[in-house]
């Protein structure tokens, strides 16, 4: 499991996740000095502790013992008669008896052993593919995790950042109206903003709480013993031409796991046709002849007639099992096709918003709520006007985070699909 765990982190896609400080949840484990998690450290925990992969490998296993009986050769038999005994006359008790001690082989025609065997060796190469698939699986349920924990701590700091702004309202807001130079009315507004503030800071804990359990759950622990996640949300993966995505799906275990089980009916057509061939069976042993008190050799052989009819139905079941693998290809590749396009597109918008929401709206955003605060300290604008602006800043910072983290999920997704890994915005490659 080890081999296959170095093997895999290797070459696997990973979401090039580099280190942010970003606050996390009180009464967590950062209290406890616990050290900053990557998605590396995250997907190494999680395919070690896997009991889906240990499963995968009882069965590589099981097959490799299947493979070993189907490269034996048909046993020996031994056989032993006794003719002549227990009659009348001269075969009365055993003084007639004829004793034979023969030793029989079947002789497979036909190379049904070497198709036995690549048909079993086959079956152990698709559950070899399956493994890889699986092990790609569980890389992008811990990625799609990691990713959630990430977005959380940002949204528990857009939530603090925002109770803070909330309380520094409320002061300015409390010395205009010491000063009667603002309505009692406003100062209650404040506070109820304060208030909302505070509680939304809470559940965006309690969901930052929750995220890391889940994360935790992959490795399959009960507890957290693990820092703030260690993940540049706000670096936005590249889009790449959509053209190299559709190439390089084709590499995808999933794709391969056709070709593999075509490889599989293939060899398993090979055994059935094979079959029509009749397998001779010879023998040869000793005879003893009790009445004459002599031995003499015995030669034999038989052959099972009708051999090429019997075997009709089993070929014509393999090769339409073989038929059956391109079909479902033909058609996964279809709906993959399909759900990739969907994906790309989905994730060219999401770095789009990021991207304008980073650059153009919040440095507006940013100097739109100073010039309201200004203009509401000189009573120009009211104390609505200013709240709304802190609002709005607020609402296009949350947006901001749900797009790069969407942004990112997209990605991971499309890695699974085209097991590659997508450049970051940095053209840095997978988190080391």
């Amino acid at each position: 499991m080890l081999r296959l765990l170095r093997g895999v982190l290797s070459r696997a896609p990973l979401l090039a996740l580099a280190a942010l400080p970003c606050g996390m949840a009180q009464n967590d484990t950062r209290a406890t000095g616990a050290a900053p998690l990557t998605l590396r450290a995250a997907i190494e925990r999680a395919l070690e502790g896997s009991l889906e992969l240990e499963r995968f490998e009882l069965r590589l296993r099981a097959q490799d013992g299947r493979v070993a009986s189907a490269a034996l050769r048909p046993p020996f038999e031994l056989r032993a008669e006794v003719e002549n005994l227990a009659g009348t006359g001269t075969t009365r008790r055993f003084e007639g008896a004829e004793t034979t001690l023969a030793i029989s082989q079947v002789i497979e025609l036909g190379g049904k052993r070497d198709h036995r065997r690549s048909a079993a060796l086959a079956a152990r190469d698709l559950i070899d593919v399956e493994r890889e698939a699986a092990v790609l699986d569980a890389i992008a349920e811990v990625t799609r995790r990691f990713i959630h924990v990430a977005a959380n701590q940002e949204r528990l700091a857009l939530t603090r950042r925002a109770t803070g702004l909330a309380r520094s309202t409320l002061e300015t807001v409390q010395r205009r109206v010491e000063a009667a130079r603002a309505p009692e009315a406003e100062l209650h507004r404040a506070r109820i903003a304060l208030a909302r503030a505070i509680i939304e800071e809470e559940h965006a804990e309690h969901e930052l709480l929750t995220s890391r359990r889940l994360l935790a759950a992959t490795w399959a622990a009960t507890d957290t013993d693990f820092g703030e996640v260690a993940g540049e949300l706000f670096r936005l993966p590249q889009v790449p031409p959509f053209e190299s995505l559709v190439a390089a799906m084709e590499r995808n275990p999933d794709f391969l796991r056709f070709a593999t089980e075509a490889r599989l009916r293939e060899a398993e057509l090979r055994l059935a046709e094979s079959g029509a061939r009749a397998d001779l069976s010879l023998s040869a042993g000793v005879r003893r002849l009790e009445l004459s008190d002599d031995q003499a050799l015995v030669l034999g052989f038989s052959v099972p007639l009708f051999s090429g009819s019997r075997a009709q139905g089993q070929v014509t079941e393999a090769r339409a099992q073989r038929e059956l693998v391109d079909v479902e290809r033909e058609a996964h590749r279809v709906q993959v096709l399909a759900r990739l396009y969907g994906l790309y597109q989905e994730l060219t918008h999401a770095v789009a918003e990021a991207t304008t929401l980073t650059e153009e709206v919040l440095p507006e955003m940013a100097r739109a709520l100073e010039a309201t605060r200004y203009a509401y300290e000189r009573g120009r604008y009211g104390f609505l006007e200013w709240l709304d602006a802190q609002r709005e800043q607020i609402a296009v910072e949350r947006a901001r985070i749900e797009a790069s983290a969407n942004a990112h999920l997209l990605r991971a997704e499309i890695e699974r699909l085209t097991n590659t890994a997508v450049a970051a915005a940095s053209g840095s490659g997978p988190d080391d």
